[in-house]
C-alpha cells in the first residue's frame, strides 16, 4: 500500500506546480459539440501540464468522450437474403410478411431501389456507400481474382459505415450472414481486419460464408467460434440470431440508454437451403397449385392494386427455358408446388422473427427514433435450383445434375435437416414478377430490383405511401450519414478516403414527386452488364444462371433498350428503334466501367471457384502436405489443402485403447466429404459423394491397444470428379481397399469444415454420429497430395 501511495505522489510531483482551474484543451475548439467529423478518428484535445502539486487543489479537465450528434437515431438494417421483387405481401407478392406490412404502413415503400444482382457485392456496397467494384468485390468472395475490382479485399480508402458510426459514438452489431471476408482470410491465422469485428462491428455473432445450414449453422461469436444448441428440437438459426440481436439490443440500452446503436440484421434466410420449421411450410398446403404462370398474372394484379407499380405495368415475357406451368408432368408439378411451399414457409418465418426484433424495439421504446431499413432481397430471388430444383444444393457447385426421381424420393424431408434445398428456377422467375430474369442477371431488373421500406416516425412525416425515385444498395449509408448528422468522413486513420459514390434518399422522404438524385447507376455480374442512365436502361444477357457456358464471346453480345420511364417491368424493348440512343448508352456503360474498376469482365462462374484458375491467394499457396494436431478443428475449405482432383495419402500418428471411435481427420458433412476414422477399433475411410452415394473402406481386423501407425492412400484416376483406388494401411501393412466409384470436383461445402479428432457441424458418415469424438490419442496426421497418375 505504501509503495502505491509513493507512485502515486511521485505522479503528481511529475505534473509539475500547480493551476487551480482546469487546463484549457490546446487546439480544441471552444464552442462545445462542434467538432471535426471528417477526420477519424476524432482527434482527442490535448491540455497544458497540470503545474499544482497538490490534486485536492486542482481540478481536473473534462473528461474526452466521443458522442453521437444530439438525437441521433438508431439504424437497423434489416436485409433478407435471395428473395424477389414479387415475393412479399407488402409488394403484391403471395408471402405473407406482417411485419413489413406494417412497417410500410407507417413508413415508406421504395420501388425502384435497387442491388448488384449477387450476394457479396450487394452487401459490401450497402455497408460502405460504395459500389462494389470499388470494394474489390465484384463478385462474391469465393470467385475472386488478381484484378482491380475483384480480389475480395476492401481498399484503405473505402471505410464501412459500421466504423464510422462507431468512430463518432455509436455502439455497433451485426447479426446472421457476412460474406464479406475473403477465404484465405477465415482461419484462424486471420488477419480479421476484413471480418465484422475488424470492420467497425462492436459485436458480431452470425456466419463468415454465403450460406449456412439453417439447421446445423457454422456460428462465430466476434471471431470465435460458438456451438449453439442444435439438438434442440426447436433450434433455427434466424430464431437464434434473432434472440442474439435483441439481448444485445437490450442490454446495451440497459447500460447506455443515451448512447445510439446501428444494428446490421442480415438473415441467411430465404438463401438455400430453403430450411423452415414444418408448420410454417404447412400454412403454405395448396396454395401455389396454379403453378408459376398463372402466379405471375395474379402477383402483378395485387401489384397494381397496391400501387407498387404504375397500372400500365406489362408482364415482362419469362425466359424461353422456363416451360409452362400446363405442360408440366403431374410429377413434376407435385415437386414444384412442394418446393415453393417449402419456400414461402421459409420467408413467412423469417418476417415473424425480424417481427421480434421490431417488436422488442418497441417495448424498449426505441422504434420511434430508429431509422428502419427493410430490405427485402440482397438480389431478385435465385434460379440457381436449376430447371427442376434440387435436394441438395452441393450438386449444382459440383456439376452434378439431379434427377426428378432422385427429388420425389425426398420431397417430403424438403425444408427439414436431411436436405440442403433450393426450388425450381420458374419460381425464381415468378417471384421476380412482372420482370423476366433473376439473381445474376444484372443487366435486367428482375436481378437487382428489390423491394425496400424505410420506417422512421420521428424523422418521415408521410406514412403507408410509395416513393419512386431511381436508387441503388450504395444510396443506404448517405441517407444514414445524414439522418444521423454525420458526414461522410475525409480521412480515417490518416488515409484519404475517396468521396462517396451513394447519394441521400432523405430529400424523397416528404417529397413524392422530387426529382431523383441518382441519375446514372451501372451494373455488372459475371458478363452481365447494364447501364441506367436519366429514365433509360440498356443491358445484355450475357449467361442465365443455368447455364454452364456464356451464350457468346463478350464482344458479341446483343444489347437490349428500355425506357424505363414508360416501361416499368422492362417488357418492351426498343433498341431497333433507337440504335443512336442504344450506343450512346453502351458508350457510357465504358466510361463508368473504366472509373469503377469494372474492367476486365471475367465471366467464368464455377471454374473460379479453384485459387490457381482465378488468380488470388491460396492460403496453402500451392502446398502439398499439411500436418495437423489435436484442436484443429472448423477450418473452412477455402483455409485447408486442396484434395479434390488428386492423388493423396493421409498418414496418422494415433495411441489407442480397445475398441476406439472416433474422427482421425475429416472434411465436409452430409452433403458431401470424406472421413478417415475409427469404428469400434477398426480403421475406415468414407467418402460421401455430394449426398448422393457413400463409398466405404474398412478394415476386417480390430486395432490392438497402443501406438499405431494409420495410413489411408487414394490413387485418382485423373480428370474432374473421377474416383480411384483407396487402400488402408495399419503400421504399413495394408488392412483393406476399394474403389470410390466417384469424387467431389469442386466443393465439400459453403458452411462445413475440415476437422482432427471429430466431425463438427454435420457428420460426413451418418452412421458414426454419437461416436464421432476420437476416444484415443492422435499425435499428429499429415494429408499429403501427388498428381494423378496417367
Amino acid at each position: 500500500m505504501k509503495a502505491l501511495l509513493r507512485l502515486v505522489f511521485l505522479g503528481v510531483i511529475s505534473l509539475g506546480i500547480a493551476s487551480c482551474n482546469p487546463p484549457k484543451p490546446e487546439g480544441a475548439t471552444a464552442v462545445p459539440g462542434q467538432v471535426d467529423r471528417t477526420v477519424l478518428p476524432i482527434k482527442e484535445p490535448t491540455y497544458p501540464a497540470i503545474t499544482e502539486l497538490d490534486a485536492r487543489n486542482a481540478k481536473a479537465p473534462a473528461r474526452f468522450e466521443v458522442k453521437a450528434p444530439d438525437q441521433a437515431p438508431n439504424v437497423v438494417i434489416v436485409l433478407v437474403d435471395d428473395i424477389g421483387f414479387g415475393h412479399s405481401s407488402a409488394f403484391g407478392g403471395p408471402i405473407q410478411m406482417p411485419t413489413l406490412e406494417k412497417l410500410a404502413a407507417n413508413g415508406l415503400k421504395y420501388n425502384r431501389f435497387h442491388t448488384t444482382a449477387l450476394c457479396s457485392p450487394t452487401r459490401t456496397a450497402l455497408l460502405t456507400g460504395y459500389n462494389h467494384h470499388s470494394n474489390n468485390a465484384g463478385a462474391i468472395m469465393e470467385v475472386g481474382t488478381a484484378f482491380p475490382g475483384n480480389t475480395g479485399i476492401r481498399p484503405q480508402s473505402i471505410t464501412p459505415a459500421a466504423q464510422v458510426l462507431r468512430m463518432n459514438g455509436y455502439s455497433t452489431a451485426a447479426f446472421g450472414k457476412y460474406h464479406e471476408t475473403p477465404p484465405w482470410e477465415a482461419s484462424v491465422s486471420g488477419p480479421y481486419d476484413r471480418w465484422p469485428t475488424g470492420s467497425g462491428f462492436d459485436k458480431f455473432y452470425g456466419f463468415i460464408g454465403g450460406e449456412t445450414n439453417q439447421w446445423h449453422p457454422m456460428v462465430y461469436d466476434g471471431t470465435t467460434r460458438v456451438y449453439p444448441n442444435v439438438e434442440d428440437p426447436n433450434y433455427h438459426f434466424t430464431t437464434d440470431m434473432t434472440d442474439r440481436a435483441i439481448a444485445w439490443m437490450n442490454t446495451q440500452q440497459s447500460l447506455t440508454p443515451e448512447k445510439p446503436f446501428y444494428m446490421y440484421f442480415a438473415t441467411g434466410a430465404t438463401h438455400a437451403p430453403h430450411h423452415s420449421p414444418k408448420s410454417y411450410i404447412e400454412k403454405y398446403k395448396g396454395k401455389f397449385a396454379q403453378g408459376w404462370d398463372k402466379l405471375r398474372e395474379e402477383t402483378l394484379a395485387r401489384q397494381k392494386k397496391l400501387g407498387v407499380v404504375p397500372e400500365n405495368t406489362m408482364l415482362a415475357p419469362k425466359p424461353e427455358a422456363i416451360k409452362n406451368w400446363d405442360d408440366l408432368t403431374a410429377d413434376e408439378k407435385r415437386l414444384f408446388e412442394r418446393q415453393m411451399e417449402v419456400f414461402a414457409g421459409f420467408a413467412e418465418h423469417t418476417d415473424y422473427e425480424i417481427g421480434r426484433l421490431v417488436d422488442a424495439l418497441e417495448e424498449r421504446g426505441e422504434l420511434e427514433n430508429t431509422v428502419f431499413l427493410y430490405i427485402v432481397g440482397d438480389n431478385g430471388s435465385s434460379a440457381e435450383g436449376g430447371m427442376i430444383g434440387m435436394f441438395n444444393e452441393n450438386t449444382y457447385f459440383n456439376g452434378v445434375q439431379e434427377t426428378l426421381d432422385m427429388q420425389l424420393e425426398k420431397i417430403d424431408a424438403l425444408g427439414t435437416e436431411e436436405t440442403y434445398n433450393h426450388f425450381a428456377a420458374g419460381w425464381a422467375v415468378a417471384g421476380n414478377t412482372p420482370f423476366t430474369w433473376t439473381k445474376q442477371v444484372a443487366s435486367n431488373f428482375g436481378g437487382t430490383r428489390n423491394g425496400m421500406v424505410m420506417h422512421w416516425p420521428k424523422g418521415i412525416q408521410a406514412k403507408n405511401e410509395v416513393r419512386s425515385q431511381f436508387h441503388h444498395v450504395i444510396d443506404v449509408a448517405p441517407t444514414v450519414y445524414e439522418c444521423v448528422g454525420v458526414p461522410a468522413p475525409r480521412v480515417v486513420n490518416g488515409i484519404d478516403q475517396r468521396p462517396i459514390e451513394g447519394v441521400s434518399m432523405k430529400y424523397s422522404f416528404d417529397n413524392a414527386t422530387a426529382p431523383d438524385a441518382r441519375k446514372t447507376q451501372y451494373f455488372e455480374m459475371i458478363g452481365n452488364r447494364a447501364i441506367y442512365h436519366e429514365g433509360w436502361f440498356a443491358g445484355t444477357i450475357h449467361k442465365a444462371p443455368w447455364e454452364a457456358k456464356p451464350r457468346r464471346p463478350l464482344t458479341e453480345d446483343i444489347w437490349e433498350l428500355y425506357n424505363v420511364n414508360e416501361d416499368f417491368s422492362q417488357a418492351k424493348n426498343v433498341a431497333a428503334e433507337n440504335p443512336e440512343k442504344l450506343e450512346e448508352l453502351k458508350k457510357k456503360f465504358m466510361e463508368e466501367a473504366v472509373k469503377y474498376n469494372v474492367l476486365p469482365i471475367d465471366d467464368r462462374s464455377i471454374e473460379r471457384l479453384d485459387p490457381a484458375i482465378a488468380g488470388r491467394p491460396d492460403l496453402m499457396n500451392g502446398r502439398t502436405s499439411l500436418t495437423l494436431y489435436e484442436g484443429a478443428t472448423g477450418i473452412p475449405e477455402n483455409a485447408f489443402i486442396n484434395i479434390k482432383n488428386t492423388s493423396l495419402t493421409i498418414t496418422a500418428q494415433v495411441d489407442v485403447k480397445a475398441n476406439t471411435n472416433g474422427v482421425i481427420v475429416c472434411q465436409g458433412g452430409d452433403f458431401g466429404g470424406w472421413t478417415f476414422y475409427v469404428l469400434d477399433g477398426k480403421p475406415a475411410y468414407s467418402y460421401n459423394w455430394v449426398g448422393l452415394e457413400m463409398f466405404t473402406i474398412v478394415s476386417d481386423t480390430k486395432l490392438q491397444p497402443g501406438k499405431h501407425t494409420l495410413k489411408f492412400d487414394f490413387v485418382y484416376e485423373g480428370g474432374r470428379g473421377a474416383g480411384g483406388m483407396g487402400s488402408i494401411f495399419v503400421d504399413d501393412k495394408k488392412v483393406a481397399e476399394g474403389k470410390i466409384g466417384k469424387t467431389n470436383a469442386n466443393t465439400f461445402g459453403i458452411d462445413e469444415s475440415a476437422d482432427v479428432g471429430v466431425d463438427e457441424n454435420t457428420p460426413v458418415y451418418p452412421p458414426y454420429r454419437g461416436k464421432e469424438k476420437f476416444t484415443g490419442k492422435i499425435n499428429r496426421v499429415t494429408v499429403e497430395t501427388f498428381p494423378a497418375k496417367k
